[in-house]
């Protein structure tokens, strides 16, 4: 009578070689940890120039509306202020429109740097990972083939 080969235990020792690579996970965190400070680096400093030009929109604008509300001499000249503030405000509206999409061109392209970097790095790391992890699969299966025999 033959000897059965008894691969429940073959197979235990084979999953108990089986690597189990937590520093990759904590890399991987890391990775994203860092990923995520960028970026928000990136939307707070958008933010806060966003911030800086509507304050001085707003005071260009209020010191506009001053040169308007002041007395004048003649009838006329109310309405010649007046024009003058809406082309004034027009040319400056036009200005800071074309600031706050300067600012999202710089956000979008400092976006699309740390994005492509970030698919970099973590390809780079996945090739790492399942190259190591093929190593061992390979190791622990010869092991447990040599201890079969």
């Amino acid at each position: 009578m033959a000897k059965t080969q008894d691969f429940t235990t073959v197979f235990k020792d084979m999953m108990g070689s089986f690597p189990v690579d937590t520093k990759s996970m904590e890399d991987a965190y890391k990775s994203q940890t860092t990923l995520a400070e960028k970026l928000s680096t990136v939307s707070l400093s958008a933010a806060q120039e966003s911030a800086q030009l509507s304050a001085k929109w707003a005071q260009d604008t209020l010191t506009k509306m001053q040169d308007m509300t002041k007395a004048k001499s003649e009838p006329a000249d109310y309405a010649k202020s007046m024009t003058d503030f809406v082309s004034a405000t027009s040319e400056s509206a036009a200005e800071h429109m074309a600031a706050f999409a300067e600012i999202a061109k710089k956000v979008q392209t400092q976006t699309l740097e740390l994005m492509m970097a970030a698919g970099k790095d973590m390809s780079e790391d996945m090739t790492a990972a399942a190259k190591k992890a093929q190593d061992e699969m390979t190791n622990a299966a010869k092991k447990a083939t040599t201890a079969a025999k």
